[in-house]
């Protein structure tokens, strides 16, 4: 996959001249490249490193090597922009389409449908539940009076002789 390019120059002389960046800007345009650099051991008067001239990159060889991994990771950024960007406005219809149309009423029906039915189930479970804990809660008031009725029976013959049994008598807040 060819997401774009780097042309790169290399030149090996005494002095710095201008007129290569015109040159190197025609050699860019006939290969298509968007990024350019030109590796030279000797810059421009007032340039002591890596800089852009003109829209093309001017480094030394020590410097090449991380100039070109930060254009070369431009291009892929750029490539992935461009990707993202392309038939945008399509794209944009083709949702609105689903979204007003019934395939999506209808996924958006099926999942109310979902819910409702959970919720119907959830509210028979809770009064099946809630019938359950009644039916309990009786017998135990059952159990309970009954056992406090026996209690109540044996004390009152035996008297004293039965130990009290604190859950069955009387708070002694109450009594005083």
């Amino acid at each position: 996959m060819n997401c774009g390019s780097i042309y790169i120059e290399a030149k090996r002389t005494r002095e710095w001249s201008n007129v290569w960046l015109e040159k190197f800007r025609e050699d860019m345009r006939i290969k298509g490249s968007q990024f350019g650099i030109i590796i030279t051991s000797v810059y421009p008067r007032n340039v002591t490193r890596m800089t852009q001239i003109e829209g093309i990159w001017v480094c030394s060889v020590e410097e090449f090597k991380g100039l070109v991994a930060v254009i070369r990771n431009t291009v892929l950024l750029l490539d992935e922009y461009v990707s993202t960007q392309e038939n945008k406005q399509d794209k944009m219809n083709i949702l609105y389409d689903y979204l007003t149309g019934p395939e999506f009423r209808m996924e958006v029906e099926s999942i109310v449908s979902g819910f409702m039915t959970l919720q119907v189930d959830l509210l028979a479970e809770k009064r099946s539940l809630e019938t359950i804990w009644k039916k309990r809660e009786k017998q135990i008031q059952k159990v309970l009076n009954s056992t406090t009725s026996l209690y109540g029976s044996v004390k009152g013959i035996a008297g004293e002789a039965i130990r009290t049994i604190e859950q069955l008598e009387l708070p002694k807040q109450i009594e005083e």
